[in-house]
């Protein structure tokens, strides 16, 4: 009776680890960030370089300066807001591909906080789709269009299992400051403490030439690592939601 008692023990145990369990550590990085926002890495020696409101004509190109320097980026993409997605699926495939997380930055890029809970889903299982149809994957991370975290967006990230990025450091791109100004607020916040998420976008061509590259070399000069959003909060393999994925209709734009 022992001896059968111990068998049957020892069969359960083999069949409960060959089944796929998910890291509880893991999960547990995934679940506590779900709709709350999250402006900075959550350790030190890092820095993410994020862009907002592509896919653009400088999206490849983007891709290639990363690349080329042996560097990770994140990319917060909208469905619509420089054209359709779609007109530039090579671009994102590409980012993808090339290991940089691709995120969503909302389908139209509207005022979330002043809309309803269901115009909120709408947005967001857009991008959803529009990414499952480019690359195979649903995103994990967004940064919500002008910061805003009002409203019902919170509450609509949570139950859609969304990790929230904002920022804390504004290169200040969209607001005519130059690369050179850019530089110098990186500099003023400092390579110290936990790793930076500035505000960048892909729109504008002195942020992906100029500031970019000098990004590249003041990380390198203060012996701090370049990675993706997910990967400065140690959630690497949180970057995309799991699990299969329904529907293949093309999204319209």
């Amino acid at each position: 009776m022992l001896l059968e008692s111990v068998i049957t023990t020892f069969t359960f145990a083999l069949c409960a680890s060959a089944r796929a369990v998910p890291n509880p550590i893991e999960v547990f990085k995934r679940a506590h960030t779900a709709g709350t926002v999250i402006n900075k890495c959550s350790k030190p020696g890092v820095l993410a370089l994020a862009y907002d409101d592509g896919p653009y004509q400088y999206t490849s190109s983007l891709v290639d300066t990363l690349d080329q320097a042996g560097v990770k980026g994140t990319f917060f993409l909208t469905g619509t807001l420089y054209g359709c997605i779609y007109n530039q699926q090579a671009a994102v495939k590409k980012a993808f591909e090339s290991g940089h997380q691709v995120a969503s930055h909302t389908w139209t890029h509207p005022h979330m906080g002043s809309m309803g809970a269901a115009q909120i889903q709408s947005e967001m299982e857009k991008v959803e789709q529009a990414f499952v149809n480019i690359f195979g994957k649903k995103p994990q991370y967004v940064r919500p269009p002008y910061l805003e975290t009002g409203g019902q967006f919170l509450t609509v990230m949570k139950q859609m299992n969304y990790t929230v990025i904002t920022d804390d450091v504004d290169a200040g791109d969209w607001n005519n400051q130059s690369p050179q100004q850019s530089e110098q607020k990186f500099q003023q916040a400092g390579a110290s403490g936990n790793g930076h998420i500035p505000l960048m976008h892909e729109t504008y061509q002195g942020t992906v030439t100029t500031l970019t590259n000098w990004l590249i070399d003041w990380a390198k000069t203060n012996n701090l690592q370049i990675v993706t959003v997910a990967e400065c909060l140690d959630d690497a393999n949180g970057a995309y939601k799991e699990g299969t994925f329904e529907g293949d209709g093309k999204t319209t734009c």
